[in-house]
């Protein structure tokens, strides 16, 4: 994965003679809507799209995995978690370019957008095989039980453990009272109420989950972000010494677990692929809806994802949790780690502050997570079995809900390394096509070919 994600990076940096960067500013004017074409195919707009992905990559990775992150890597994970989205934007530049300049239809006609398309239409027919591969592991990778774990985790140990709901007087909600088959009876009844909830939105399509997304990430993030400022405001003469901590860390390796550099590179590299999702193929599914004509235009909008998601989201909860010191508590982990730096930093407000961030974060990614599998079912068994997967879906978030972190990241880490092996392997084979069209749009936004679309 470091060769792979990172190392495919720096390619599409010096590749492309970084051209993302240099045209950051270009992305925020396509956000805006300024080139919006209605007329154009696709299913969501320029925003909706960029929301769509932020509602999968802005979520649990930003705040459980950046616990989880400190907790086995120490700081220095932090670091390597930056270099992930440093380079990270350059190859969503180029996987959500390729996400529109090969669309293909499936069984219905519909146009449609991903890895797994731009694999069969950029290479050829001979390359399915690889296309096949991805879809596969997406169908896994794309389940959101680390989502409704990490949500049962933080009620169980904030709202009904300080409530003293944990006891086997109270059996109802006794999140340590467990079944005959040895679950708590609290994240049962929890696997069951998002059941509920995501199913009410999952079976729109992607339409009714932009539409939503588009509407709550915002919020989310505001919230969130104004959270963790206060905590940070609050230390700001710590800010000096921890980024340093940080830095200096990062090769050395000596407050990871058992002092090993190889931990704390591996792990930064991991959460930091698990956060933004940069090269892993999720992003070209969704980018792969948009109305636009232009596919620069999407790889543009694409690149902001890194740049939000991990060098700004994920950073402030670092340093929080660095701030507060929750990261040293061996005796917390994941989501649990972030409620206690959130209740250091902001007494009694704190954790359920972080509550209702969690559970838009958790919701939202869950909403986007459903349609990236109903596409890979889709190109596997065609549209009229796509539905299917829905019901595989939500079975998982009860899954979830109910088994070990350790299991779900496991799982879920092996599969979206599956995923990253053919979209890296299409995305370096196609490059040369997206820095001529590239060079192409840039020549004629040069010459004012279009003022608005």
């Amino acid at each position: 994965m470091l060769v792979l994600l990172v190392g495919g990076g720096i390619f599409f940096l010096i590749f492309s003679r970084f051209m993302p960067y240099r045209n950051f500013k270009h992305g925020i004017e396509v956000l805006s809507g300024k080139y919006e074409d209605p007329d154009a195919p696709g299913d969501i707009n320029h925003f909706q799209a960029l929301s769509s992905t932020l509602a999968a990559t802005v979520g649990m990775g930003n705040i459980s995995g950046v616990a989880i992150a400190l907790g086995v890597g120490g700081p220095g994970a932090i670091f390597w978690m930056w270099i992930t989205a440093i380079v990270g934007m350059a190859t969503k530049f180029f996987t959500c370019t390729l996400s529109i300049m090969y669309r293909g239809k499936d069984t219905e006609g519909k146009i449609q957008g991903g890895p797994m398309y731009y694999i069969t239409e950029g290479l050829g027919k001979k390359w399915k095989p690889l296309a096949i591969f991805f879809s596969i592991a997406g169908l896994i990778g794309c389940t959101p039980m680390f989502q409704s774990n990490q949500l049962t985790q933080i009620v169980r140990d904030t709202i009904l453990a300080e409530n003293g709901l944990l006891g086997y007087n109270t059996m109802i909600l006794a999140g340590s009272f467990l079944t005959e088959s040895g679950f708590r009876l609290s994240d049962i009844i929890m696997g069951v109420i998002l059941v509920s909830l995501v199913s009410l939105v999952i079976f729109g399509g992607i339409k009714r989950i932009g539409h939503v997304a588009a509407r709550l990430v915002p919020l989310m993030v505001l919230i969130y972000v104004l959270t963790v400022v206060y905590i940070i405001i609050n230390n700001i003469v710590d800010v000096p010494y921890y980024f340093w901590l940080i830095v200096s860390d990062a090769f050395t390796g000596e407050a990871a677990a058992g002092g090993a550099l190889g931990v704390v590179i591996s792990n930064g590299i991991r959460r930091g692929a698990f956060s933004n999702e940069a090269g892993i193929g999720t992003e070209a599914m969704a980018h792969g809806a948009a109305k636009t004509r232009e596919p620069v235009r999407e790889g543009l909008v694409g690149m902001l994802e890194p740049a939000i998601d991990t060098l700004l989201v994920c950073t402030m909860t670092a340093f929080a949790l660095l701030m507060t010191g929750a990261w040293t508590d061996t005796s917390v982990d994941g989501i649990t780690m972030t409620a206690v730096a959130f209740d250091t930093g902001i007494p009694v407000f704190g954790s359920y502050l972080l509550i209702i961030c969690v559970f838009i974060f958790s919701i939202t990614t869950m909403f986007t997570y459903s349609y990236y599998g109903t596409k890979c079912l889709n190109f596997l068994g065609g549209a009229h079995r796509k539905h299917y997967y829905n019901y595989f879906y939500i079975f998982s978030i009860f899954v979830g809900s109910i088994t070990t972190i350790d299991m779900v990241i496991n799982l879920i880490d092996g599969m979206f390394a599956m995923m990253a092996i053919p979209t890296m392997i299409g995305t370096l084979m196609l490059s040369p096509k997206v820095v001529e069209a590239s060079k192409d749009y840039f020549a004629r936004k040069k010459r004012g070919d279009f003022d608005h679309y």
